[in-house]
């Protein structure tokens, strides 16, 4: 599959198989997620692979977004001890941001479904997740990447509004 397959066909899938994800492919998406940018290449991201059923089913109630019958779930957090100083300190958002998308399109790649679900700036979410997986406080859950083989293929679609483009 070529990037812009990938780029086309990436969508939230919310129904999966229970089909479980074997380690090797969670292998494939931590290091398609640590080969994103990331600010003065500080990479603060911290990446806590949810495959036990028991807290799986806790992260996702941590969030209303995240209910769905995923088999696997990758909570990205950005380790603040590992931010950019003073006023760059909230790009360790950007560079999760960054690696959220890669295991998103990487996911596609290997023919699995995913669904980001947002978890920061929501402090209850944040909370919930930080008492489920054990976290320090300085460790924030940016999200929650649900994970698995879809029950329906997704279909490749484009989103491009010509409006919202201005050439200067």
């Amino acid at each position: 599959m070529d990037i812009k397959d990938a780029i086309l066909k990436r969508r939230s899938v919310r129904d999966f198989k229970s089909d479980h994800v074997s380690d090797e492919i969670i292998e494939e998406l931590l290091i398609a997620a640590m080969a994103a940018p990331s600010a003065c290449n500080k990479c603060p991201w911290e990446f806590y692979v949810v495959k036990s059923e028991e807290v799986l089913k806790e992260v996702k109630k941590a969030s209303m977004f995240s209910r769905h019958n995923a088999p696997l779930a990758i909570v990205v957090c950005g380790n603040l001890k590992k931010a950019l100083p003073l006023k760059m300190a909230d790009y360790w958002i950007h560079d999760c941001s960054a690696a959220t998308e890669n295991i998103l399109l990487r996911a596609v790649d290997l023919g699995l479904g995913s669904c980001w679900c947002g978890a920061y700036p929501q402090e209850k979410v944040v909370e919930r997740l930080r008492k489920v997986l054990n976290l320090d406080n300085h460790i924030v859950p940016l999200n929650i990447i649900l994970l698995g083989y879809p029950v329906k293929d997704t279909t490749p679609r484009s989103q491009y509004v010509k409006e919202k483009v201005h050439y200067i």
